[in-house]
């Protein structure tokens, strides 16, 4: 473990998972730390009082941390990268992690929208295949990327930033929208970005 860790057990949890993204999904996965209510955390309390509510070693955690955050860090692409990578005649598979509902607003071109079924036929290619996954903004393509290099797949990369940093990296004209909660039933509700909108319309408000 390198000497660089950005948090201490006295970091509040909101500081270790600004510091660390990884950590959210790294500490559930291995310490069954957040995800629901009986091993939730508040985001202001600290990364030493959750640890030790589980009785484990904060120095094994902050370690564990920084090396899941390294692991991240290796399995990642820039939208900038895939698009010079997708200009090459060996190029990488890029397959949205997405929602349809997503898929319908916006695009990458040359892209395949990931389904059960072609989970199933991803598991049967070879394990040399050059993959990215993206998302909206890289949480979702980061747990896809992991799940499949994990099983051995590895060239599988995620793209951070998702499709929200190539509209504005590399392509502008892939529509930007965002992600509400309907009022009634709490599902998820796409629609275009309402600031690129506004502005377009010459709107003030």
């Amino acid at each position: 473990m390198s000497t660089g860790l950005k948090i201490s057990q006295g970091s509040t949890m909101q500081e270790v998972l600004e510091n660390y993204p990884s950590a959210q999904r790294a500490l559930f996965q291995r310490y069954h730390i957040g995800g629901c209510h009986s091993c939730g955390y508040e985001m202001n309390e600290t990364l030493g009082d959750v640890v030790g509510r589980k009785g484990i070693d904060i120095q094994e955690v902050l370690g564990f941390i920084e090396e899941a955050d390294e692991m991240d860090r290796r399995i990642q692409i820039s939208p900038k990268e895939t698009a010079e990578a997708m200009k090459d005649a060996n190029a990488p598979k890029l397959l949205d992690v997405r929602m349809p509902q997503e898929w319908d607003l916006a695009h990458i071109e040359g892209a395949t929208l990931v389904d059960e079924k072609l989970v199933q036929e991803i598991m049967s290619w070879p394990k040399d295949t050059a993959m990215v996954f993206y998302c909206h903004t890289g949480r979702r393509s980061m747990d896809a990327a992991s799940y499949f290099s994990g099983h051995g797949f590895k060239t599988a990369k995620s793209m951070p930033g998702g499709i929200e940093a190539w509209t504005q990296t590399v392509d502008s004209n892939v529509p930007r929208y965002e992600i509400e909660r309907d009022m009634n039933t709490g599902r998820p509700v796409f629609v275009p970005l309402r600031s690129v909108v506004s502005q377009a319309k010459g709107c003030v408000s």
